[in-house]
């Protein structure tokens, strides 16, 4: 596969991630709220990782369906992804995002609605259970970590497990994932899901805090892919590689 169809199947599946997760929190989080049918935390955490496993479904043939610049990064360390092409897929993943946001905030327009943050990611007054700086970095260097476990494993050859399946057990998890940590940072796990909000909305906290949304996802993400190698080193995959 060429690169630039595996660049356009990156935007393409983190424009779908960022659409379905952060629409779904802006349009239909509290919608019917009044009849209490809104989808609320547990829908929104659905709707992430339903964006995952869809779109690995329908790209992931075709780029690996990696959707965010920490799992590229933590692929490359587990060595699974190719160094040489990092930088153009965490450009694609970051113009998907954006554009998602882009297309989200026209249609909050499109009733009179002000776009607001548009989800993104925060601590202290912008986490929405308050949390600190602390908890907020934890959280998401666990969460990534644990993602880029889940990812690695899901995707092992050598583990037997149907290559199918691989992103149901991924979106599951990112979903999971949400349901742990919204309250927490409103959940990013992903840099380029928290650069496109945070850049289209012009909130100024979320552009303060940004940086904390790219380093903690990435230090998590080379924990996961680390311990991943840790867990399999001198065990009966390698032994059979």
């Amino acid at each position: 596969m060429k690169v630039h169809n595996k660049l356009i199947a990156e935007f393409i599946g983190t424009f779908w991630l960022v659409l379905g997760g952060c629409g779904t929190a802006m349009i239909a989080n509290t919608f019917g709220v009044e009849n209490g049918v809104n989808i609320g935390l547990l829908g929104v955490s659905f709707a992430f990782g339903l964006t995952v496993l869809t779109m690995a479904y329908a790209v992931g043939p075709v780029s690996g369906g990696h959707f965010n610049p920490a799992v590229s990064i933590g692929l490359m360390v587990g060595g699974r992804f190719s160094a040489g092409q990092l930088v153009p897929y965490i450009i694609a993943q970051v113009l998907g995002a954006i554009a998602a946001a882009a297309v989200l905030a026209l249609i909050l327009q499109g009733n009179g609605s002000e776009i607001g943050t548009l989800a993104s990611n925060g601590y202290g007054e912008a986490s929405p259970g308050g949390y600190n700086l602390l908890a907020v970095v934890v959280t998401e260097i666990v969460m990534t970590a644990a993602f880029l476990f889940i990812i690695l494993g899901a995707t092992d050859e050598r583990a037997g497990t149907a290559a199918g399946f691989a992103p149901i057990a991924i979106g599951l998890g990112l979903t999971l994932i949400h349901l742990i940590s919204i309250p927490v940072s409103n959940t990013s796990v992903n840099p380029a899901r928290s650069t496109g909000p945070a850049l289209i909305s012009m909130d100024s906290t979320a552009l303060m805090q940004l940086p904390v949304f790219w380093i903690a996802p990435i230090v998590g993400a080379i924990l996961g892919a680390v311990l991943y190698k840790l867990t399999l080193a001198g065990g009966k995959f390698d032994a059979e590689a």
